[in-house]
Protein backbone atom coordinates (compact mmCIF):
# COMPACT_ATOMS: atom_id res chain seq x y z
CA UNK A 1 0.00 0.00 0.00
CA UNK A 2 0.92 3.26 -0.96
CA UNK A 3 1.47 6.48 1.92
CA UNK A 4 -1.54 8.79 1.06
CA UNK A 5 -0.31 12.77 1.40
CA UNK A 6 -0.84 13.83 5.41
CA UNK A 7 -1.78 10.62 6.29
CA UNK A 8 -0.12 7.51 7.27
CA UNK A 9 -1.03 4.02 6.08
CA UNK A 10 1.05 0.81 5.81
CA UNK A 11 3.48 0.50 2.98
CA UNK A 12 6.67 -1.03 1.54
CA UNK A 13 10.02 -0.58 3.12
CA UNK A 14 12.32 1.78 0.90
CA UNK A 15 14.41 -0.10 -0.81
CA UNK A 16 18.07 2.44 -1.68
CA UNK A 17 19.91 3.87 0.87
CA UNK A 18 18.48 7.19 0.09
CA UNK A 19 14.97 6.20 0.23
CA UNK A 20 15.86 4.55 3.85
CA UNK A 21 18.25 7.59 5.32
CA UNK A 22 14.94 9.96 3.90
CA UNK A 23 12.26 7.59 5.52
CA UNK A 24 13.85 7.11 9.00
CA UNK A 25 14.77 10.74 9.56
CA UNK A 26 10.62 11.89 8.83
CA UNK A 27 9.95 8.76 10.99
CA UNK A 28 11.87 10.39 13.96
CA UNK A 29 11.16 13.58 13.40
CA UNK A 30 7.20 12.45 13.63
CA UNK A 31 6.52 13.87 9.99
CA UNK A 32 4.01 12.15 7.15
CA UNK A 33 5.15 11.91 3.78
CA UNK A 34 3.05 14.39 2.72
CA UNK A 35 4.15 17.00 5.14
CA UNK A 36 7.58 16.49 4.29
CA UNK A 37 6.81 16.71 0.60
CA UNK A 38 5.15 19.96 1.57
CA UNK A 39 8.18 21.28 3.50
CA UNK A 40 10.73 20.71 1.06
CA UNK A 41 8.35 21.51 -2.14
CA UNK A 42 7.88 18.71 -4.01
CA UNK A 43 5.36 16.26 -5.10
CA UNK A 44 4.85 14.02 -3.13
CA UNK A 45 4.57 10.89 -5.16
CA UNK A 46 8.22 12.07 -6.30
CA UNK A 47 8.96 11.64 -2.68
CA UNK A 48 7.38 8.10 -2.63
CA UNK A 49 9.88 7.32 -5.42
CA UNK A 50 12.80 8.36 -4.10
CA UNK A 51 11.79 6.58 -0.90
CA UNK A 52 10.94 3.21 -2.83
CA UNK A 53 13.68 3.44 -5.56
CA UNK A 54 17.25 2.49 -5.15
CA UNK A 55 18.53 3.95 -8.49
CA UNK A 56 16.73 7.59 -7.49
CA UNK A 57 19.28 10.52 -8.00
CA UNK A 58 17.85 13.67 -6.95
CA UNK A 59 20.07 16.93 -8.16
CA UNK A 60 21.53 18.52 -5.61
CA UNK A 61 18.96 21.34 -5.29
CA UNK A 62 16.48 18.77 -4.65
CA UNK A 63 18.66 17.21 -1.96
CA UNK A 64 19.61 20.73 -0.07
CA UNK A 65 15.62 20.85 -0.39
CA UNK A 66 14.92 17.44 1.33
CA UNK A 67 17.88 18.33 3.85
CA UNK A 68 16.38 21.29 5.19
CA UNK A 69 13.16 20.11 5.37
CA UNK A 70 14.11 17.19 7.68
CA UNK A 71 16.23 19.38 9.38
CA UNK A 72 19.83 17.39 8.63
CA UNK A 73 22.34 17.55 5.80
CA UNK A 74 22.80 16.32 2.41
CA UNK A 75 26.03 14.46 3.59
CA UNK A 76 23.61 13.04 6.33
CA UNK A 77 21.29 12.38 3.69
CA UNK A 78 23.60 10.84 0.82
CA UNK A 79 25.11 8.71 3.86
CA UNK A 80 28.58 10.15 3.40
CA UNK A 81 28.85 10.33 7.16
CA UNK A 82 28.20 7.04 7.93
CA UNK A 83 32.00 6.32 9.48
CA UNK A 84 32.30 9.64 11.17
CA UNK A 85 31.78 9.84 14.57
CA UNK A 86 29.02 12.45 15.69
CA UNK A 87 29.86 15.56 16.90
CA UNK A 88 32.54 17.58 14.66
CA UNK A 89 30.34 20.59 14.25
CA UNK A 90 30.79 24.17 15.96
CA UNK A 91 29.05 24.76 18.92
CA UNK A 92 25.33 26.71 18.72
CA UNK A 93 25.68 30.20 19.45
CA UNK A 94 23.62 29.85 21.99
CA UNK A 95 23.34 26.75 23.77
CA UNK A 96 20.63 25.80 26.66
CA UNK A 97 21.88 22.71 28.88
CA UNK A 98 19.29 21.20 30.94
CA UNK A 99 18.97 18.33 33.36
CA UNK A 100 16.24 15.46 32.12
CA UNK A 101 13.70 13.95 34.67
CA UNK A 102 13.21 10.75 35.30
CA UNK A 103 10.45 10.22 33.79
CA UNK A 104 12.00 12.35 30.31
CA UNK A 105 15.04 9.96 30.90
CA UNK A 106 12.16 6.81 31.09
CA UNK A 107 10.61 7.94 27.49
CA UNK A 108 14.14 8.52 25.64
CA UNK A 109 15.14 4.63 26.97
CA UNK A 110 11.83 3.73 25.77
CA UNK A 111 12.18 4.54 21.94
CA UNK A 112 14.81 1.46 21.83
CA UNK A 113 17.73 1.09 19.59
CA UNK A 114 21.48 1.02 20.13
CA UNK A 115 23.00 1.64 23.79
CA UNK A 116 26.22 1.43 25.15
CA UNK A 117 27.33 -0.73 27.45
CA UNK A 118 30.03 -0.27 30.33
CA UNK A 119 31.50 -3.08 31.96
CA UNK A 120 35.01 -4.16 33.75
CA UNK A 121 37.49 -6.98 31.85
CA UNK A 122 40.24 -8.27 32.70
CA UNK A 123 41.78 -5.67 30.74
CA UNK A 124 39.89 -2.92 32.02
CA UNK A 125 36.85 -0.91 31.75
CA UNK A 126 35.21 -1.61 28.30
CA UNK A 127 32.26 0.26 26.34
CA UNK A 128 30.65 -1.59 23.72
CA UNK A 129 27.33 -0.84 21.91
CA UNK A 130 24.29 -3.59 22.08
CA UNK A 131 20.59 -3.70 20.79
CA UNK A 132 18.38 -3.09 23.50
CA UNK A 133 14.24 -3.14 24.20
CA UNK A 134 12.80 -1.51 27.76
CA UNK A 135 10.70 -4.01 28.96
CA UNK A 136 8.87 -3.79 32.97
CA UNK A 137 11.51 -0.17 33.50
CA UNK A 138 14.54 -2.54 32.77
CA UNK A 139 16.85 -2.59 30.16
CA UNK A 140 17.02 -6.04 28.21
CA UNK A 141 19.52 -7.41 25.67
CA UNK A 142 20.48 -10.75 23.83
CA UNK A 143 24.36 -11.85 23.77
CA UNK A 144 26.84 -15.11 24.00
CA UNK A 145 28.79 -16.85 26.13
CA UNK A 146 32.52 -15.70 26.08
CA UNK A 147 31.20 -12.16 24.54
CA UNK A 148 32.09 -8.70 26.08
CA UNK A 149 28.86 -8.25 26.66
CA UNK A 150 28.18 -11.13 28.86
CA UNK A 151 30.65 -10.04 31.46
CA UNK A 152 27.98 -7.97 32.53
CA UNK A 153 26.23 -10.76 34.27
CA UNK A 154 26.61 -10.40 38.24
CA UNK A 155 28.08 -7.07 38.24
CA UNK A 156 27.51 -3.39 38.29
CA UNK A 157 27.33 -1.71 34.77
CA UNK A 158 26.75 1.90 33.30
CA UNK A 159 24.40 2.00 30.18
CA UNK A 160 24.25 5.36 28.09
CA UNK A 161 22.04 6.17 25.43
CA UNK A 162 21.98 9.01 22.97
CA UNK A 163 20.98 11.10 20.32
CA UNK A 164 23.15 13.69 18.09
CA UNK A 165 21.98 15.87 15.85
CA UNK A 166 25.33 17.26 13.66
CA UNK A 167 23.48 19.89 11.54
CA UNK A 168 22.14 21.80 14.76
CA UNK A 169 24.47 21.27 17.06
CA UNK A 170 22.05 19.56 19.42
CA UNK A 171 21.20 16.42 21.15
CA UNK A 172 20.47 14.57 24.17
CA UNK A 173 21.92 11.92 26.50
CA UNK A 174 20.85 9.30 28.81
CA UNK A 175 22.86 7.56 31.45
CA UNK A 176 21.65 4.27 33.09
CA UNK A 177 23.63 3.06 36.40
CA UNK A 178 22.13 -0.93 37.45
CA UNK A 179 22.77 -4.15 38.50
CA UNK A 180 22.85 -6.92 35.42
CA UNK A 181 21.79 -10.67 36.16
CA UNK A 182 21.34 -13.43 33.75
CA UNK A 183 17.75 -14.39 33.03
CA UNK A 184 17.93 -18.44 33.71
CA UNK A 185 13.81 -18.52 33.72
CA UNK A 186 12.15 -19.88 30.34
CA UNK A 187 8.82 -18.18 31.16
CA UNK A 188 10.74 -14.80 31.60
CA UNK A 189 12.81 -15.89 28.37
CA UNK A 190 9.75 -16.52 26.72
CA UNK A 191 8.36 -13.16 27.99
CA UNK A 192 11.28 -11.46 26.71
CA UNK A 193 11.22 -12.86 23.61
CA UNK A 194 7.98 -12.12 22.57
CA UNK A 195 8.23 -8.17 24.13
CA UNK A 196 11.70 -7.10 22.50
CA UNK A 197 11.97 -4.58 20.21
CA UNK A 198 14.61 -5.57 17.85
CA UNK A 199 17.25 -8.67 17.16
CA UNK A 200 21.12 -8.48 17.88
CA UNK A 201 22.44 -6.88 14.78
CA UNK A 202 25.56 -8.86 15.28
CA UNK A 203 23.62 -11.74 14.21
CA UNK A 204 24.59 -15.67 15.05
CA UNK A 205 23.27 -17.44 18.18
CA UNK A 206 22.91 -15.33 21.10
CA UNK A 207 20.52 -16.80 23.58
CA UNK A 208 21.61 -14.95 26.53
CA UNK A 209 19.41 -12.78 27.89
CA UNK A 210 20.81 -10.30 30.20
CA UNK A 211 18.56 -7.94 32.44
CA UNK A 212 19.86 -3.96 34.09
CA UNK A 213 17.89 -3.19 36.63
CA UNK A 214 18.71 0.11 37.37
CA UNK A 215 19.16 2.13 40.46
CA UNK A 216 20.36 5.73 38.97
CA UNK A 217 19.35 7.43 35.93
CA UNK A 218 20.24 10.71 34.95
CA UNK A 219 20.26 12.71 31.81
CA UNK A 220 20.94 15.86 30.00
CA UNK A 221 19.96 17.75 26.81
CA UNK A 222 21.70 20.60 24.81
CA UNK A 223 19.01 22.44 22.63
CA UNK A 224 20.18 25.70 20.68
Amino acid sequence: MAEQEGTTVTTEPPRGDLGRRLAARRVELDLTRGETAARAGVDPSYLAYLEGHPGAAPNRGTLLSLASALETTVSALAGGDVDLPPGPGLAGHDPKFTELSRTECGDLLATHGVGRLGVSSPRGPVVIPVNYSVVDGTIVFRTARGTTPSLAVGSPVSFEVDRIDDAFSQGWSVLVRGHARLVTDLGEERLLAARVYSTPWAGGRRNLWVRIEPYDVTGRRITV
